[in-house]
């Protein structure tokens, strides 16, 4: 006898929380990165052509939270929008990895060493 599989409990990405929290942070660090290159008087396309890209569309994707900036480009992202290149990582990190970004800068987060 053939009986029905089992209805499968797992949660859909929509509804994951830690998919949501993730979605987010990418929108949190897309204004973050849209705001320091307007800072910086330049415009999706200037950008991707300095860090290499063939699209700008690329760049607007990662300021619409849709994507994240490849920590082999940090370097140039910041140097392009004026950034130093620490502090670039530092954030982004920050959106990107809270979980890590808490353990190695606790400081940060709770306001105390």
């Amino acid at each position: 006898m053939i009986t029905e599989p089992e209805q499968r409990t797992k949660t859909r990405p929509a509804d994951n929380p830690k998919a949501k929290q993730t979605k987010e942070m990418r929108k949190q660090a897309g204004k973050w990165l849209s705001a320091r290159r307007e800072a910086a008087g330049i415009t999706q396309a200037q950008l991707a052509e300095q860090v290499g890209y063939r699209y700008y569309t690329f760049v607007s994707q990662v300021e619409g939270g849709h994507g994240r900036v490849p920590s082999e480009h940090f370097q140039q992202w910041a140097d392009c929008i004026g950034v130093p290149r620490q502090d670039f990582a530092k954030m982004l990190l920050r959106f990107y990895e809270p979980d890590v970004f808490r353990l190695l800068f606790p400081s940060d987060v709770t306001g105390r060493a």
